[in-house]
């Protein structure tokens, strides 16, 4: 009978001393800035970008390579201060020589902010300004006070 009692004490010790497992459940990503493509002539008017790539400052393969798309969520330097992207479009025959580009510099604060022990930290970006120069006529806003989610587009590019 003792050796029974023995055997259960020993199990529920092994039972009770597990540790639950810890699951990131919460959102814990880094948000990317999106970007939504409108009609210059008709603001309320999704445009499609044609032929469209996006580069980073410094790096030679591209985000995006020929894609025709109306929305684009891109991530900024957690590192920096400041993200430049070229952006390069072809709406009239994807030649070269028709190839359109804007460059978008992108200035802003990183904070990390902690989720949780199982999901760690993510970065939010506050204080963000944008610049813009070549085929892009106007930006929504060209100031941001965080960018801590990606669920709605940040900036509403008019071309």
């Amino acid at each position: 009978m003792k050796k029974y009692l023995f055997i259960i004490f020993i199990c529920l010790i092994g039972i009770s001393s597990c540790e639950k497992d810890d699951f990131c459940v919460q959102d814990s990503i880094t948000p990317n800035l999106v970007l939504r493509f409108y009609d210059k002539d008709d603001v309320f008017q999704l445009k499609q970008v044609e032929r469209f790539s996006i580069i980073a400052q410094g790096k030679t393969d591209s985000l995006f390579t020929n894609r025709t798309t109306d929305s684009i969520a891109i991530p900024l330097n957690s590192l920096s201060e400041e993200t430049v992207y070229t952006l390069k479009m072809n709406n009239i025959d994807g030649s070269k020589a028709t190839n359109q580009t804007a460059t978008l510099t992108i200035k802003y604060d990183s904070e990390d902010d902690y989720i949780s022990r199982s999901c760690g930290f993510r970065v939010v970006f506050k204080d963000v300004n944008l610049e813009h120069t070549g085929w892009i006529n106007n930006l929504s806003t060209s100031t941001i006070s965080n960018i801590n989610n990606q669920t709605n587009a940040h900036v509403q590019v008019y071309y």
